[in-house]
């Protein structure tokens, strides 16, 4: 999904927007996600090392959010289920992890 400047903008705002509802630190984030911090930040900022990466961060900010007893705040483009996305790799996904830190 190929995401305009003002697209980007939003998406990234909207992310960081549910990561501070969440209440949950980048260095939780990366130990469930089996990540590191700094590519946690990196998928924050909408520079993921793969197209999925925003979709399992949004999925597991939701979760944090949920099981807190809130509310997502809504997303403007990673919204619905990523099934519908024919270009997504659904088995990424559902492995809800994102990928190890590059060297």
């Amino acid at each position: 999904m190929s995401l305009t400047p003002e697209e980007t903008i939003a998406t990234r705002e909207e992310l960081l927007a549910n990561f501070k509802i969440a209440d949950v630190s980048i260095e939780q984030i990366a130990l469930d996600l089996n990540t590191s911090s700094s590519h946690v930040q990196r998928v924050l900022d909408l520079d993921p090392d793969r197209i999925e990466e925003p979709w399992i961060l949004r999925n597991y900010l939701n979760s944090m959010i949920e099981k807190n007893g809130d509310k997502p705040l809504p997303y403007s483009r990673l919204k619905g289920s990523p099934l519908k996305h024919w270009f997504l790799d659904q088995r990424f996904i559902r492995e809800n992890k994102l990928v190890k830190e590059r060297d």
